[in-house]
């Protein structure tokens, strides 16, 4: 779980990189994320996903409504949730912006897109999803952080 400041630790990255968070494919594939690792400040689910044969981690009731969207949209073929980004990268990505990178308690944090889905459509293979409420887009944080992954992807 999150430390009290809200970050996680360089051994708890190094942690989930050999469990293979963040990797494989449909049942294969584990979230960056679960619902246990971090503090809930609503509602989180675990929904199994019909394509993917396994249990999705979502962390919030839009979350939730966005999987279900696409779940059962027929041209979408897989749904990974809670995609970690090279870390790297978005430290470079940062410091090109001049945005800050995420960053608890001196420990540069990995960033993650709420939603990679692959599609049939030939046109847009394969997208990203953030999902916010409008509300968080009141916080100059979040729009920053949400630029970086704009960047990245």
């Amino acid at each position: 779980m999150a430390s009290k400041g809200g970050g996680f630790s360089e051994t708890q990255f190094a942690k989930w990189i050999k469990e293979g968070r963040g990797q494989g494919l449909n049942s294969d594939y584990k979230p960056w994320l679960t619902v246990r690792d971090l503090p809930s400040l609503g509602r989180v689910h675990r929904v199994f996903g019909h394509k993917s044969k396994r249990t999705h981690h979502l962390l919030s009731d839009l979350e939730l409504s966005v999987f279900l969207m696409l779940e059962w949209h027929n041209k979408i073929t897989q749904i990974r949730e809670q995609f970690p980004l090279e870390r790297d990268t978005t430290r470079q990505l940062a410091g090109a912006a001049g945005i800050k990178h995420p960053n608890v308690a001196g420990v540069d944090q990995y960033m993650s897109s709420d939603f990679l889905v692959d599609s049939v459509n030939e046109s847009e293979p394969r997208f990203v999803l953030q999902v916010k409420y409008a509300s968080a887009l009141q916080d100059s944080r979040t729009v920053e952080k949400l630029e970086l992954e704009r960047r990245y992807w």
